[in-house]
Order: structure tokens, then C-alpha cells, then sequence
């Protein structure tokens, strides 16, 4: 567990407004503590074990660690929020089909046994809705209309419209990585063939462009080194690049096209390439562009950015969905 002290005292920032916020994803628990303004004040990272159970006592001790970190004791805070991947029910705080944190479909009352062992509020949210959260406020963008395209083993999107979470009717907004762009294209998880994700996942280009592990510096993937091997001319690579640019300015043109957001903001695992993947998409939707008076009248380049390396947006966005935060 690694920790950060309080960028500000207790007394600067009253425990009674300090909100705190979990990315619980398959490999970690991250965690954050924000003020009233927004502001991060500490934060903690823990390895995530697999099980009910275990979900549930790595996320009481995340939030233990942030207490400690922020010298406040715990009843003091104000509430905490959650983002994990798989089925939410958010009104409800049960989390169901989490594959990567072994909860099936019979379901963890995610939230109400935090709840026991912390004694605080507890709200539980997808992690990519959550991130949509937590880039708004990162990127200062709130009360714009952004979409967060999480690129990782899967692909899904979170949408923010007019400064609020939009989860849709039964929680499946922004969930395109299920929609058949290639007849032709691989069987995807969910079971139809050529989905957005079985073509431009994470998990699609390790596929796509395997590597060997140590190949790669900590903290990497193969998108990495799929990127670094078409800027250094590799024919092949550059083929695989440009087909992954090309599917993920189809995602965005989707996500304009559907909501008219103002911004979409590429994300997760594979996003970590940076500007090197902003860059490949801009240039896949400005060929888009050429062939199309309407799409060039849309000027869809410009509103693809990526998130800031090291921003914690999920965790924060979780801390933003907080009970008693103005994010819900």
C-alpha cells in the first residue's frame, strides 16, 4: 500500500465535508479523498483480491488508509463513493457480473456492507460512469457535455449531459462496444459477432499485436508497444495502428452523432498511450472528413482529448457520486 499525506491540513478542509472515492478495478484499489472544492487531498493504492468478501475488506481498508492519511478519524467524513466494473444497480448498491472480481450474477450488496464497516453513506457506480464523472472535473469541464470512451479490456462509454450523469432506463447508456460495426469480425463476449470491442479493445489489439512481457516497461501494454513500432516505421504495425484509430473514430462519431457532445475523452488502459493515440484518431476522423461536407461541418477532431497521465478519474468521479455530493 503506498499513501500521500493531506495536501492540506484538517483544519483547512473540515473532515465533515471531505468525500471519499474507490476505483476498485481487477489488479487495484485506488483510492482518493476530496474536499468540498473538488480537491484531491490524499490518496491509496491497494492490491484488489477476488471474492465478495475479499471486495468488500480491500475497500474497508482503502478507506481506513485514506482516514489515517487525512489524520481525521473516520466517522468524521462525509460518505464514500465506489467505481467497479460490471452490472450496477446504483439505486440499489448491488454489483452483479464483475468476471475480474469473481462476483457472479447472485449479486454483492456492494454498498450496504461497506456500509457495515464503515459506518459512513455509501453510493456505488459503474467505474466508466464514474470516470465520465471524474474527467469532467479533472479536465474543468463541468456543465459541458462529455462522453468518456474507456478503452481497456472491454469498451464502453460514459456519458455526462448537462452537468449529470446519464445512465439511461436500465443503466445501459454509452455501452457501444456492443454494437456490430464488421459482420465478418470476431465473436465478441456478449455474443454477436464484430462488435466495437472484439475489434478495438484492449484485449483486442493484445491479439491484434502480441508482445512478449518483457518487452515492455512497468505499466505498460501492447498498445504500447504496437504504437512505438509504427512510429519507428514498422509497415505492419502501422496497418494494425491505423485500423485501431480508424474503429475508435467510428466510436466517436457515434458518440457526436447520438448525443452531440461537446467533448469526447478518450481513456482507460489503452488511452495511456497518449498523445500518440489522440493524434492517430484526429487524423482517422479528418479522413472521415474529407469524403463528407456534413462530418468536416461537425469538426470532430477537435473534440478528442485524452486524460492527463496520473489522474485518478474514476476515483475521483466515485468521491464526486458520493451521497450528499452535487455530482448525483
Amino acid at each position: 500500500m503506498s499513501a500521500t499525506g493531506p495536501t492540506s491540513s484538517p483544519a483547512d478542509s473540515p473532515a465533515e465535508g471531505v468525500h471519499l472515492g474507490l476505483d476498485i478495478g481487477g489488479t487495484k484499489v485506488l483510492g482518493v479523498a476530496v474536499g468540498p472544492a473538488g480537491e484531491v487531498l490524499a490518496d491509496v493504492r491497494l492490491a484488489s483480491e477476488p471474492g465478495p468478501e475479499r471486495v468488500v475488506a480491500v475497500a474497508a481498508e482503502a478507506v481506513r488508509a485514506l482516514a489515517d492519511a487525512l489524520g481525521t478519524p473516520l466517522d468524521t467524513l462525509a460518505g464514500i463513493g465506489v467505481g467497479v466494473p460490471g452490472v450496477v444497480d446504483a439505486r440499489r448498491g448491488v454489483l452483479t457480473h464483475a468476471v475480474n472480481l469473481g462476483v457472479d450474477g447472485e449479486g454483492l450488496a456492494l454498498a450496504d456492507r461497506l456500509r457495515e464497516r464503515t459506518g459512513l453513506p455509501v453510493a456505488v457506480e459503474n467505474d466508466v460512469n464514474a470516470a465520465a464523472v471524474g474527467a469532467a472535473r479533472v479536465l474543468g469541464l463541468d456543465g459541458t457535455d462529455l462522453a468518456y470512451l474507456s478503452i481497456g479490456t472491454g469498451l464502453a462509454a460514459g456519458l455526462v449531459l448537462g452537468g449529470r450523469l446519464h445512465r439511461g432506463t436500465r443503466g445501459g447508456a454509452g455501452e457501444i462496444g456492443h454494437l456490430p460495426v464488421d459482420p465478418l469480425g470476431p465473436v465478441c463476449p456478449c455474443g454477436q459477432r464484430g462488435c466495437l470491442e472484439a475489434l478495438v479493445s484492449g484485449s483486442a489489439i493484445a491479439r491484434a499485436w502480441p508482445v512478449e512481457p518483457e518487452a515492455l516497461a512497468p505499466g505498460e501494454g501492447p498498445s504500447h508497444a504496437l504504437f512505438r513500432a509504427a512510429a519507428a516505421g514498422d509497415e505492419k504495425a502501422g496497418q494494425v495502428r491505423d485500423r485501431v484509430a480508424d474503429h475508435l473514430a467510428a466510436a466517436v462519431q457515434l458518440l457526436v452523432l447520438t448525443v452531440d457532445v461537446d467533448v469526447v475523452v478518450l481513456g482507460g488502459g489503452v488511452a495511456e498511450v497518449g498523445e500518440r493515440l489522440r493524434l492517430a484518431v484526429a487524423s482517422a476522423l479528418s479522413r472521415r472528413a474529407r469524403a463528407s461536407a456534413f462530418l468536416a461541418s461537425l469538426d470532430l477532431p477537435a473534440r478528442v482529448t485524452t486524460v492527463p497521465q496520473g489522474r485518478p478519474v474514476a476515483a475521483v468521479g466515485a468521491a464526486l457520486l458520493a451521497p450528499g455530493r452535487e455530482a448525483r
